[in-house]
Formats: structure tokens, C-alpha cells, sequence
């Protein structure tokens, strides 16, 4: 997928705070489901058709995953050693 040109118009922030969770589900009859929970505040991912995957869902969810390696590596790497257990700013 290309990178965006334009500058988005709105950004939602979601903070991975305690009670934070991230689930995939998967579904017999429908396509799977991502569920990402903040507390009051739920956003569910799902394929741009409920009965069907397109060439561009599975872009889509392979860059999703390489993203979220990264961020995770990311994380990890801040927080990976520190006595404190609490990461940095």
C-alpha cells in the first residue's frame, strides 16, 4: 500500500493503558475480526466485505502485522533491561 500524501483531517489517539487488549477472531460463517479494547473505547477491524477477502484485505492485514511487529519491537526495546520495570520516556 502506498504511503499517504495528504495530511489526515482528524487522529484519534488510543493510549495502551491498563486494560488495554488486542484480539483476533476468527469467524466459521464471516470474515475474521480484530477487536482492540481501551477501557470504554472498543475499534474493530474487519475485511471491507463480511462474506468476502479481497486482494487488498490481505495487503492490508500483512502490513497491519508488520506494523504492529515493529511497534512491538519498538516497545519492547524501551522497556527490555530497566531496573525499574517502568520504561522511559
Amino acid at each position: 500500500m502506498a504511503r499517504r500524501t495528504v495530511r489526515p483531517s482528524s487522529v484519534i489517539s488510543l493510549n495502551t493503558g491498563c486494560g488495554a487488549t488486542a484480539k483476533a477472531m476468527p469467524y466459521p460463517l464471516r470474515t475474521p475480526v480484530l477487536s482492540l479494547d481501551f477501557g470504554s473505547t472498543s475499534v474493530l477491524l474487519t475485511t471491507s466485505a463480511s462474506d468476502q477477502v479481497t486482494a487488498v484485505d490481505v495487503e492490508f492485514a500483512r502490513q497491519l502485522a508488520r506494523e504492529a511487529a515493529s511497534f512491538a519491537r519498538s516497545v519492547e526495546r524501551r522497556f527490555h533491561g530497566l531496573a525499574n520495570g517502568r520504561g522511559v520516556a
